[in-house]
Order: C-alpha cells, then sequence, then structure tokens
C-alpha cells in the first residue's frame, strides 16, 4: 500500500499557531497525519529537511515579532494613563431598581436569563457580571447558575 501524503496550503505560518512551541505541536500532528505543510507567503514546504528548518526559524522570528508588538501595545498605553489620554471604556449604566426586580423574578425561576438579558439590554458578561456585584452588595452566597 502506498502512503501518499496531502498537501496542506496556508497563507502564512503565523495564522497556524500562537507560539513556536504551538505551531511545531501542530506540525508534528499533522505529519503523524500524513499531511506536508506548504506556506504561501514564507515559501516553505515541510516535505523537505530545509523547509522544516525554515518553519522553524519562521516560527520563531513569528513569535518574536508578535511579543515585541504587545510589548510596545503595553508601552504606549502605560504613557497614554500616564497622560490621561487613556481611561479604558466608559462604564455602561445599570438602572439597579429594574435590575433588582428582574433578579428576583429570575431567582424564583419566573424569567429566564435570556429574558432578564434581553429585558435590561446587556450581553451574557454584563449580565453575569452584574448579577455578581448585586450578590456581593447584598451578601447572597448561593451558587447562580444561568
Amino acid at each position: 500500500m502506498c502512503v501518499r501524503e496531502i498537501p496542506l496550503y496556508v497563507e502564512s505560518i503565523s495564522r497556524l499557531g500562537r507560539s513556536t512551541k504551538d505551531l511545531l505541536n501542530i506540525i508534528d500532528t499533522l505529519t503523524d497525519k500524513g499531511v506536508t505543510l506548504i506556506s504561501h507567503k514564507e515559501k516553505i514546504d515541510t516535505n523537505t529537511p530545509a523547509g522544516k528548518f525554515m518553519l522553524t526559524v519562521f516560527a520563531a522570528l513569528s513569535q518574536l515579532e508578535r511579543e515585541q508588538l504587545k510589548q510596545r501595545q503595553r508601552e504606549g498605553i502605560e504613557i497614554a494613563k500616564a497622560q490621561g489620554k487613556y481611561t479604558g471604556r466608559k462604564p455602561i449604566p445599570t438602572d439597579w431598581m429594574r435590575f433588582g426586580q428582574l433578579y428576583g423574578e429570575w431567582r424564583a425561576k419566573n424569567i429566564t436569563g435570556r429574558d432578564f438579558m434581553r429585558r435590561m439590554d446587556m450581553s451574557a458578561n454584563t449580565f453575569y457580571r452584574r448579577v455578581h456585584e448585586c450578590e456581593l452588595r447584598h451578601g447572597i452566597t448561593e451558587q447562580t447558575l444561568a
């Protein structure tokens, strides 16, 4: 039986993994399954020893570039905060009276969490954050379930 390698074409190796280790693990998994990676941007073919070497080098460079970008972003945010230009997102106002009413209905299982969110015009993240705040304020220790 002839084992034929299947090519997988990607635009860039930087889109395949988040770190060099992650990328190399993905490549190992693909290789174990008989898949050859071919990168269009970097012109890398993992079917050759030189291609495997270049993949490792480019993966390390991509990770370095990504980490430097994050570092510059953090530095820029710190500078902007020091200058008072970066204050973060404005908090979403909450009608706590209405929230309290709906919270009671929700806890009594008269309405679903989705109904609660829709009536308060909140995303799921905001809803659960506000539920947590409400429970902390009122000393409610029961586990909250959706």
